[in-house]
């Protein structure tokens, strides 16, 4: 005679994961990393006022979703790192960029983003459009893209 157990374990919840607030993140930088990452966020948020603002704790960034129902809709960061802070697009590949100002191409096989600096002054007129870019190419069908 065999005996069975049954585990049950739980599916992951598709509701987002409550996280730090973006200022937690940041206080661990330097002010002029800080003041960049703020002017991107601002950027981001006043391109796509929908957008949902969270931090992805395991990558260390800020991330931003499009409110959109059964899938994942990143279609941003802001990530912060020792030397720069990147404006960065998870789906860059799919993204008109007609002056070749991101960066990424033959380093990954999606993501594109811009890279500042300390002391970089940011276009945000480009920022802008690549964000807003980035948001609509996110919502597209893959067949589409």
């Amino acid at each position: 005679m065999f005996a069975f157990e049954c585990i049950v374990y739980r599916m992951p919840s598709r509701a987002p994961i409550e996280t730090i607030p973006p200022e937690a993140l940041l206080a661990d930088y330097p002010p002029p990393h800080v003041e960049l990452a703020q002017q991107l966020r601002r950027i981001v948020l006043d391109a796509v006022p929908e957008a949902i603002e969270r931090v992805r704790p395991g990558w260390r960034l800020i991330g931003y979703d499009l409110p959109v129902r059964g899938r994942g809709a990143m279609f941003a960061w802001v990530w912060l790192e020792p030397e720069h802070v990147h404006l960065g697009f998870p789906h860059g590949v799919d993204m008109d960029d007609p002056n070749r100002v991101m960066k990424g191409a033959g380093i990954t096989k999606l993501a594109r983003w811009l890279t500042y600096e300390p002391g970089d002054s940011i276009d945000e007129r480009l920022a802008t459009a690549l964000v807003e870019e980035a948001a609509r190419t996110r919502l597209m069908p893959r067949s589409l893209r």
